[in-house]
């Protein structure tokens, strides 16, 4: 199994407390805590609000931390999760993720998706299509994107998009071009779209859903002619770890502290208990167990997150040290 981890970025309230002028130095240790190893890659999320409430609370731009990772690292790999398709003009955004994977030497993963948290897009004055919209952009743009990674150049005249000649050089350093992860579980459209075009695909993480969600994904690639085996099935994980059941306990506790201050009251409850209830929350015995239950599905890249990371580095050591080497390989 192959491992990922998330850099705190402020979307999901990660940096709150710490001082603006500090985040970096931040988001760049824990990026070289990574490239140490064993992690093959490093993570953001394409978002300009915070989650699960908007905040004044910082949130970095995606892209421009791929930018700086690419010059500030050498080995990890570098990814969103995932970049929302609407919210750069495709070709520009090709053109953008190329340069990165130069900058870096090869080392750039473009995660894309149709997008969703529509605070900011209507914030941002992208309005809010219907989701058909949104899918057909995804589909649309990810055509124009693999034309100027593989080509140099695209032209595509779509519904939602228009390109006449465009031209993106240097192409990608990476043979064939940026590897495509395409995000979401949609059964209808997303996983038909992965099915055509993904590298790697990246949906629900629980077993039953994760099972159902390769099934449909293993339909569509029989039906548009793709081997469904090339196609490497990821899931994100929130990870909280302890060495005992009472160390996990005293996660879970630091975690609703930490929340509290920035979270209306349901909206704590609920947050509280998508932690609570993940399916890496446990002993090392207890997340290794299930992350190899997961493995026998096919789930063979596990991007990891844990919310403490900026804070206290101990869980990722712990995870690190007793969970990743009986996984690994």
């Amino acid at each position: 199994m192959r491992f990922g981890l998330f850099v705190p970025q402020g979307w999901r309230l990660d940096l709150a407390g710490i001082d603006p002028a500090e985040q970096w130095n931040t988001m760049l240790g824990i990026a070289r805590i990574a490239e140490e190893g064993p992690f093959e890659s490093i993570w953001v999320y394409d978002h300009f609000h915070t989650t699960p409430v908007a905040t004044e609370e910082a949130t970095h731009e995606a892209w421009a931390l791929m930018a700086a990772f690419a010059a500030a690292t050498s080995r990890v790999r570098l990814g969103q999760m995932c970049t929302c398709m609407a919210y750069r003009n495709p070709a520009y955004l090709a053109k953008f993720a190329a340069t990165t994977d130069v900058v870096s030497g090869g080392r750039v993963e473009m995660g894309i998706g149709a997008g969703w948290y529509e605070h900011e897009w209507r914030a941002y004055g992208y309005g809010f299509p219907p989701a058909g919209e949104r899918l057909g952009m995804l589909d649309e743009g990810v055509q124009i994107m693999r034309q100027l990674w593989t080509e140099g150049k695209a032209t595509l005249d779509g519904r939602h998009y228009h390109v006449d000649g465009a031209i993106s050089r240097p192409l990608p350093l990476q043979e064939g071009g940026i590897p495509l992860w395409i995000a979401g579980g949609g059964e209808k459209k997303t996983l038909r779209i992965a099915a055509q075009y993904a590298n790697y695909t990246n949906f629900a993480g629980g077993p039953e859903d994760f099972a159902h969600k390769s099934e449909v994904l293993a339909a569509h690639c029989k039906d548009v002619g793709t081997d469904f085996d090339a196609i490497v099935r990821s899931a994100n994980y929130n990870v909280v770890i302890g060495e005992t059941e009472k160390d996990v306990r005293d996660r879970l506790a630091w975690l609703r502290s930490h929340f509290q201050p920035h979270l209306p009251a349901d909206v704590l409850e609920s947050t509280y208990r998508a932690f609570e209830t993940g399916p890496l929350v446990g002993t090392p015995e207890q997340i290794a167990e299930r992350l190899t239950e997961l493995r026998g599905l096919g789930m063979t890249y596990a991007i990891t997150y844990f919310a403490d990371a900026a804070y206290d580095r101990s869980s990722i050591d712990l995870f690190v040290r007793d969970v990743i080497p009986a996984l690994a390989g």
